[in-house]
């Protein structure tokens, strides 16, 4: 032991008793090899000390304040006491006892540690796994009657921000004609134009999709709309909106969600405001293509209203030159009709709602010539036909 080397010729007295029943002797203290030897004052020596099992003990009654009292380990009926003037000894003492305490095995302490590392590698994995395994099942126990609820209340927290939406008769057949046209996966789904707040178009839980008004104001061809109705219908599909809500919002939501079958307001509230002015997520181009001639809508008004130029738009522009909306199996008979000025006013949004949807008129077989012959002259076809 090193610490045993500058100690070596160290001494000090001290007073030394063998048990309780006789007189305490002075005595010199020296360090040995490995033990603390005890000498009378011929330095004959009189005991030996092993430094590994050298314990402290408390001085005793009558002793001189600041005596540090000293006994073999598990023998406290022997003892050794060193007055305050032999602090070096006292310290040379406690430097010792402490190097052995470190050297000592301490049963428990391995065991303690890995008991903790594992609780930890516990904890960890419960925080990483615990908020995805609880919002997946609480997607799962909602069935499309609760999803259509939440979407209807989201619809309600979002109107705060947006105003009603744009309504009148022939709008709203007109906006169910388009909902069965372009169909979301479990039926027609719900259509609505917004006066303010939505750029483009927005996915609710349960198929409701919320079409901005400038899409509908700004631009006379209806596969304008349609084309944002195509991607959004595909954006619904690959990003579930009841699952993006849920990430969206604090656990405990989905806790809610899991045990009452609904969220509070104030969830709802927040993500609305988020859904309404954040980036909409990106779909490939060879997915939208395919997805556009499925739909049979046309590709190019869509890509001419991201970008007026078409310079960004290659994808959805390209591989139909004369890009006719072709039909497609499913779609028996039904078509979007395309002549300028498909899309006329017929308010139901106020005064600065100008142009929302146009009326539309149903193209039935054997009526083709005869319903001509009754048009006015000049006038043109404004409708979603079949």
């Amino acid at each position: 032991m090193t610490a045993l080397q500058q100690y070596q010729r160290l001494e000090a007295s001290g007073l030394w008793r063998a048990s309780p029943e006789v007189q305490r002797r002075e005595v010199i203290v020296s360090i040995g090899e490995a033990t603390l030897v005890i000498s009378d004052t011929r330095e004959r020596p009189l005991t030996h000390w092993s430094l590994a099992a050298i314990a402290r003990a408390g001085a005793g009654a009558g002793a001189e304040p600041g005596t540090t009292v000293y006994h073999p380990d598990g023998d406290p009926a022997e003892t050794l006491e060193l007055a305050p003037g032999e602090a070096e000894m006292i310290a040379a003492i406690e430097t010792l006892r402490a190097a052995v305490e470190r050297r000592r095995p301490h049963p428990g302490r391995l065991r303690m540690t890995v008991a903790l590392a594992v609780l930890a590698a516990i904890t960890l994995g419960v925080a990483l796994w615990l908020p995805q395994a609880m919002r997946g099942q609480a997607i799962a126990a909602v069935p499309e009657v609760g999803r259509a609820e939440i979407g209807a209340e989201l619809f309600r927290q979002i109107q705060r921000v947006t105003g009603p939406p744009c309504h009148t008769p022939d709008g709203r057949a007109a906006l169910d004609r388009l909902a069965r046209r372009i169909p979301a996966p479990g039926g027609p789904g719900h259509l609505a134009v917004m006066r303010d707040g939505v750029r483009g178009t927005v996915t609710l839980p349960g198929g409701t999709i919320l079409i901005g008004r400038a899409l509908v104001e700004d631009y006379d061809d209806p596969d304008v709309v349609a084309g944002f109705l195509v991607v959004e219908r595909l954006r619904g599909e690959r990003h579930d909106p009841l699952a993006d809500l849920l990430r969206q919002s604090p656990l405990w939501a989905s806790f809610r969600l899991l045990t009452t079958g609904a969220l509070d307001d104030a969830t709802l509230a927040r993500y609305g405001e988020r859904l309404l002015t954040r980036q909409a997520s990106a779909l490939d181009d060879e997915t939208l293509l395919a997805r556009f001639e499925t739909a049979a809508v046309r590709t190019t008004p869509y890509a001419y209203a991201l970008d007026i130029s078409g310079g960004g738009n290659a994808g959805a522009d390209r591989g139909r030159p004369d890009d006719r909306a072709r039909r497609a199996p499913g779609h028996d008979g039904q078509r979007l009709a395309a002549p300028a000025g498909h899309l006329r006013r017929i308010g139901g949004c106020g005064e600065p709602c100008r142009a929302v949807i146009g009326r539309h008129r149903t193209r039935r077989a054997g009526r083709g010539m005869d319903h001509q012959k009754r048009q006015s002259p000049g006038a043109h076809r404004r409708a979603f036909t079949d």
